[in-house]
Parts: structure tokens; sequence; C-alpha cells
């Protein structure tokens, strides 16, 4: 596979990404700090069947950051600029974590171009404390304080699968550009409540995902989201975290899989 770079209109910059496979297509879409390469174990086994294009977020993997102060909304608006740059009427689309969150609200303000939307360990309702924790921790990346041990820690236990991705995810948190992980960041840590409200608007085949150890994308989150949507299903993954479709590649590619057999209900 090799990087794209597709330009966008002004002021959106570039996007970089990886495409491989045919067929429907199913957009990935990565969390803050990751990558297109987060996606691999997904590539790898979609690309069989389906025509699979994982991008790089802005301010990450080569794509163009955008704007300081910019929320959800401008993510989201990011995104339709890159599916229809890319000449796609309508998609599979899958987020993870800030993924999650940019795709939850892409289906739910362009519903006509989405066949079917996953959200991998997104976020939904945070509680007055997890919402005072990420905003803190928003705070000090914005400062140039980047602490790369916190994430790691809470997405990781200390099982041999964890470990091993640990490794990965470090090396590319490492690798982010400091500006516009801090841009997205501040983002995803103001955007969990942006598009509730819209959940049950959504009328797509909806997969809501996470590992039952995540402390912050909870599996009451996933549950809730499930319930709000008109046609969502919820697959908890017991024993994992956060970066569970790199610590539980299988199972999350078994879910995805039955997630992109459903029926297409329309979504408009």
């Amino acid at each position: 596979m090799t990087l794209t770079t597709l330009q966008l209109s002004h002021p959106k910059g570039t996007v970089c990404y990886r495409e491989v496979g045919e067929g429907e297509p199913l957009v990935l879409v990565h969390g803050v700090g990751m990558q297109d390469a987060s996606w691999e174990p997904q590539i790898e086994h979609f690309a069989k069947t389906h025509r699979v294009i994982a991008v790089n977020m802005p301010g990450h993997g080569g794509s163009s950051a955008l704007p300081q102060g910019s929320q959800l909304e401008d993510y989201v608006a990011w995104l339709h600029a890159t599916i229809s740059a890319l000449g796609f009427e309508q998609v599979n689309l899958a987020g993870h974590s800030m993924g999650a969150l940019i795709s939850g609200g892409y289906a739910a303000t362009y519903p006509e171009r989405v066949k079917r939307v996953a959200l991998l360990n997104g976020v939904y309702r945070r509680s007055p404390e997890a919402r005072s924790a990420v905003e803190a921790r928003a705070k000090e990346i914005a400062e140039g304080n980047i602490n790369i041990d916190g994430p790691l820690s809470r997405w990781f236990s200390e099982s041999t699968a964890d470990q091993q991705a640990k490794e990965k995810v470090g090396n590319w948190l490492r690798e982010v550009d400091p500006v516009g992980y801090a841009v997205t960041y501040n983002a995803f840590a103001h955007g969990d409540a942006t598009y509730a409200d819209k959940w049950e608007e959504i009328r797509c085949p909806a997969l809501l995902l996470t590992g039952d150890g995540d402390p912050n994308s909870t599996k009451e989150m996933a549950v809730d989201m499930a319930k709000a949507a008109q046609d969502g299903m919820v697959c908890i993954i017991e024993g994992h975290r956060h970066m569970v479709n790199l610590t539980a590649p299988e199972q999350v590619n078994a879910a995805m899989a039955s997630w992109l057999k459903q029926p297409i209900r329309t979504n408009g």
C-alpha cells in the first residue's frame, strides 16, 4: 500500500490516505495521535471484500492540520470534503476514538452519504468528572506538555497482546505533529455531546463497540448509543481496553464483518 495525497478545497489543505482492495468503500478514521497504520489488522482483513480507504485525520500522518480552535464540526466538514474529493456517493464508515466522534457526527449531518456507521471506542456524554479530566489534558497538550505515558497506561493492560501493541502505539504518539495533535485533542475533549442529541435520527446500521476495560470509552456509553440509534448493535470485547482493534483484531473484525452484512436502511 502506498500513501496517496489528495488536495482538498481551501483551507483544508491536503489529506493523506492509504487505499487497497475492491468493492463497496469502507472508510476508516483513526483516533488522536494515531495514523492510518493503526488500522492495519482491519485493512488487511477487509481488503479481501471491500475497497478500504484509511485516511489520516488533520495534523496526522502527513495530512494538513486544521486551524487553531477547530472543533468537532470542523472535522466533520473535513471528512465530508475528503469523501467528496474521493468521488464517493455513499460509504461504509468506521472510526476509532476521535475518529468515532467524527464518524458519528458525519452520519448525523450527511445521512444520505452513509450506508453503515461503526464507532469503536467512542465517547458519548461524558460524566462531569471525565469531562473535567479530558479538558485538563487538552489544556496541558496545548501548552506543549505532551505526556504519552498517561494514555499508554490507560489504553493498555499488562497482557502480552497489549504490550506488543503498546510499542507500536507509543512510536506513533512520538511521531505525531504536536500542533496538529493539540488542535485535534482539544476538539476531542469538547466533542462528546456535540452530536449526542442526533443519535435517535441515525437510521443506518450502527455498530457500537468498545472494550469492557476502557475507562473513558465505556461500555455504558456504547450501550446508550446503541439504544438511541434506530438500528444499533452493541459489541463489548471482554478483557480489552482502548486500542481494542489492535489487541483483539479477530473479535473486532468479526463484529465489523457482521455489521457490514446488515441490510441497508435508508439513512436520509
